[in-house]
């Protein structure tokens, strides 16, 4: 029974093998019959168009506060202290905002504001924007680039006509007068046709021109003198720590200054006869009589001591110094004393003992400065004061072939005629 139930399962089987054989050669193809499923494409989604943001320049004014200035410009009080937090938090010194300064506001299409930029200088730049509802800010300091560039002025009327002309920075012109303060008088020598030239650091912030640094060589011409002033730092020092010296090497800090105080005019010189504005007759003005504006600082022009400071009888209040090499030298008429000036006090040159006055025996604001050499009035325009020390001898070497590059820069970028050749081309 079993091998018949075997058999038959065989033959079917077979059976059904043949017919799906005769099925694949025989029956038709139906698959092309049935519809192809249809496919739809899918376009890419457009980009969402970043909302555009609205920019307001913010000027603040006088008394402004930062907070102030965007609860001015709508900006809600909770959002104007968060952006204010976060930009201390990130090294802004906000107490430095001045009248005139800029501030970058951007808003999104509903007014809210989402980015402020500040910049207290060029070379600093604080960026705080809206992250997810909190305050950031992105601090980015910008590398000065120094270029060391040629720049030169004549006088017409007086030094300060080359600030005025755009030819130099007031700063610049004040180092260039410090340089040779102890050679020459600005208030008294400086005249029309006067030139100068300087070989100075200019500071650049992503290419433009920012503020100036350190004059590294500098001439003055003036009436056929040509003053020279080099600056070098001796090697192990500090580069911020520049002496001057002429172009052989000698110091141009001299003992004594020419000019107790910031160059402006004389209003009467050393003489044995003048004619006194107030006592009246004819009277010796041993002194030199520098017009300057009240509470202009005046400063000694040497190192030394005090010996008096306070008032005088028709002096004023008078400050006087005694220095080295037998000196004295006097300041009379100021408004006040400097702070810390009593008698015995140590002063350094060029420190501040007082301010331009008119007290005592004076018809305006000016300093009455005499010096005295040897217990007998002197002038101090012609005397000859103690030179300053040359450079170390170790360094010489390398300082004249550094003396002789920045000259011959100055001369050949800033040719100037010489006196005599102005005055001939004057006369033709």
């Amino acid at each position: 029974m079993i091998r018949k139930l075997g058999a038959l399962t065989l033959a079917v089987l077979g059976f059904t093998a043949i017919a799906a054989l005769l099925g694949w050669f025989v029956w038709p193809n139906r698959a092309s019959e049935l519809p192809s499923p249809e496919v739809t494409l899918v376009e890419p989604a457009t980009p969402t168009a970043t909302p555009a943001l609205r920019t307001d320049t913010i000027k603040l004014r006088k008394r402004d506060t930062m907070v102030a200035a965007l609860l001015r410009h709508d900006v809600s009080s909770a959002a104007a202290h968060e952006i204010t937090g976060a930009l201390r938090a990130a090294g802004a010194n906000l107490r430095l905002l001045q009248p005139g300064d800029e501030l970058e506001l951007a808003r999104a299409d509903d007014g809210r504001p989402v980015m402020l930029a500040f910049a207290p200088n060029a070379w600093l730049r604080f960026e705080a924007f809206d992250s997810d509802g909190k305050w950031e800010v992105d601090r980015t300091e910008i590398e000065p680039e120094i270029r060391t560039e040629v720049r030169q002025g004549e006088v017409r009327h007086s030094l300060w006509d080359t600030v005025e002309n755009g030819d130099v920075a007031p700063s610049v012109l004040l180092d260039l007068v410090q340089i040779f303060e102890s050679e020459f008088d600005f208030t008294a020598d400086t005249q029309p046709g006067d030139r100068f030239r300087l070989l100075v650091e200019t500071r650049y912030a992503d290419g433009v021109p920012v503020d100036f640094g350190r004059i590294l060589a500098a001439q003055y011409i003036s009436d056929g003198l040509t003053l020279t002033g080099v600056g070098f730092t001796a090697p192990g020092r500090a580069s911020d720590q520049l002496a001057y010296y002429d172009a052989e090497g000698g110091s141009l800090k001299k003992m004594f200054l020419r000019s107790p105080l910031q160059f402006t005019r004389i209003s009467s010189g050393f003489t044995y006869r003048r004619p006194h504005p107030i006592l009246g007759g004819t009277r010796p003005h041993l002194a030199i009589d520098y017009a300057a504006p009240t509470g202009t600082p005046v400063w000694a022009v040497a190192d030394g001591v005090v010996l008096f400071a306070g008032r005088n009888r028709g002096n004023g209040i008078q400050v006087q110094l005694r220095h080295r090499t037998g000196y004295q030298t006097y300041y009379n008429h100021l408004s006040r004393v400097g702070r810390g000036i009593r008698r015995g006090v140590n002063v350094g040159q060029k420190q501040v003992i007082g301010y331009v006055g008119s007290t005592g025996l004076s018809t305006g604001p000016h300093l009455d400065y005499r010096v005295k050499h040897s217990g007998k009035f002197v002038n101090p325009l012609n005397e000859k004061f103690l030179p300053g020390e040359q450079i170390a001898a170790a360094h010489r070497a390398q300082f004249l072939e550094r003396a002789r590059a920045f000259v011959a820069r100055l001369e050949q970028e800033a040719p100037s005629q010489r006196s005599g050749d102005r005055a001939s081309q004057s006369k033709s």
